[in-house]
């Protein structure tokens, strides 16, 4: 059993993309449901499906490659730790390589994209950075 479940999402997109693999399984929750939807929405991934394998439900996350075969993502941080949270207010969501890349909050309201935080005006905890 992993501490840190989305910090293991992410090594496992990360890892996935370097080795060019199609795919990755990652054990699903809502939160990291919710993330991949974030990530779908802003271009990082191909797509994403939630499907049951026995008992457990795992998410299918299928990666996605410009037409050099580069990764799409060149990086994914995870910023807020179970050790170390990290919170902003609604003037303080940092921007994620000058505002090409995006950072995912989980506020009040769910979990969005820091730029849609910012719109919306509200603040909360910092998942991760994506660029």
């Amino acid at each position: 059993m992993t501490s840190d479940p989305i910090a293991d999402m992410l090594t496992r997109v990360r890892n996935a993309m370097a080795a060019r693999h199609p795919k990755v399984d990652v054990p699903a929750s809502k939160l990291k449901t919710e993330i991949a939807r974030i990530l779908k929405e802003e271009g990082y991934i191909a797509n994403f499906k939630v499907a049951e394998e026995g008992v457990k439900k795992v998410i299918k996350i299928y990666l996605k490659y410009a037409t050099d075969n580069s990764p799409v993502v060149t990086g994914i941080e995870r910023v807020s730790r179970p050790g170390c949270r990290t919170y902003v207010g609604k003037t303080d969501i940092p921007r994620v390589q000058g505002g090409l890349g995006i950072s995912i909050l989980t506020t009040p309201r769910g979990v969005m994209t820091g730029k849609t935080a910012r719109k919306e005006g509200v603040g909360g905890e910092i998942l991760c950075r994506i660029w």
